[in-house]
């Protein structure tokens, strides 16, 4: 990784933690992949856009319909957990 990528993640990560009010250090907790028979979304506002069999990275369970998610591209937010199988 350049030092140009690793400062980008840096500032993703701080955005994130500024955005979401998270203390700590960013730490994945599991990976999931969003059902590939789930209907792709948009996403928007506070969720992340899905993509049939895209890897998430799970960073904190919030409730039981919402999961704070992270993708391929480190866009952080929320996930409704109809879209990832059990």
């Amino acid at each position: 990784m350049t030092l140009k990528e690793c400062k980008k993640e840096e500032k993703a990560d701080r955005e994130f933690q500024k955005k979401f009010k998270f203390e700590g250090n960013i730490r994945v907790l599991t990976q999931m992949m969003v059902d590939p028979a789930a209907t792709e979304k948009r996403g928007g506002g506070k969720n992340l856009p899905l993509r049939r069999g895209e890897i998430l990275d799970v960073i904190q369970f919030t409730n039981r319909e919402q999961i704070l998610c992270r993708n391929s591209q480190r866009r952080c937010k929320s996930v409704g957990s109809e879209a990832l199988p059990r």
